[in-house]
């Protein structure tokens, strides 16, 4: 089933309150992290991704050239947080390529949790969210504006190496719209296959 813009804002929001309920996390007054758990060390890297709508029609390909930063979640909200929890920030630059060029760019930040449980030596799922703000040199019919809010939903998979940096693939909805900031919010909503490599 497809999601419309509306049904992908709800969907959106009910991920934000499951998160929520499952990693509550309290605001703290200084800079520590709990002593059960360690710090995670900075990452950084890079990917390449392409794109293609799946609403409104099927019309609009993309490709993206983004790059990360992952940082200790915990550290970054001066939160008590589960270890597999990191905060992501990641720019993009790009263009359509269908149905003719246009610019793309994106800022935005996202909350990443691998689950370690299910992990093994030579792979590491995750899945993230998050929001962000995005410039598209193109506009739907009723799209409104060319600068919208971003927010995005991934699963993925990191290829861990035992020597050298690890590379990853994943799957992500994308989708753009206003958030009735302007009378017209026609929103885009992408699937995105990203693949990449840290540093």
């Amino acid at each position: 089933m497809m999601l419309t813009n509306k049904r992908f804002c709800r969907f959106t929001l009910v991920l934000m309150l499951v998160y929520i309920c499952l990693f509550p996390g309290s605001t703290r007054g200084d800079d520590t992290v709990p002593a059960r758990e360690e710090r995670t060390p900075n990452r950084f890297g890079m990917s390449v991704e392409l794109a293609n709508n799946y609403d409104p029609g099927h019309d609009i390909s993309f490709a993206l050239l983004t790059g990360f930063g992952m940082f200790d979640y915990g550290k970054v909200w001066r939160q008590d947080r589960p270890k597999e929890l990191c905060f992501k920030v990641e720019g993009a630059l790009g263009s359509t390529f269908r149905p003719e060029a246009r610019a793309v760019a994106s800022l935005g930040m996202l909350a990443l949790y691998n689950f370690d449980r299910i992990a093994t030596a030579t792979y590491r799922p995750y899945f993230e969210a998050g929001i962000g703000v995005i410039y598209t040199g193109f506009r739907v019919e009723g799209q409104g504006l060319n600068v919208n809010f971003n927010p995005q939903l991934g699963i993925g998979v990191e290829l861990l190496q035992k020597d050298g940096p690890s590379s990853f693939v994943a799957l992500r909805l994308h989708h753009l719209s206003n958030a009735n900031l302007y009378h017209d919010n026609r929103g885009v909503s992408s699937l995105i296959l990203q693949v990449g490599r840290f540093f």
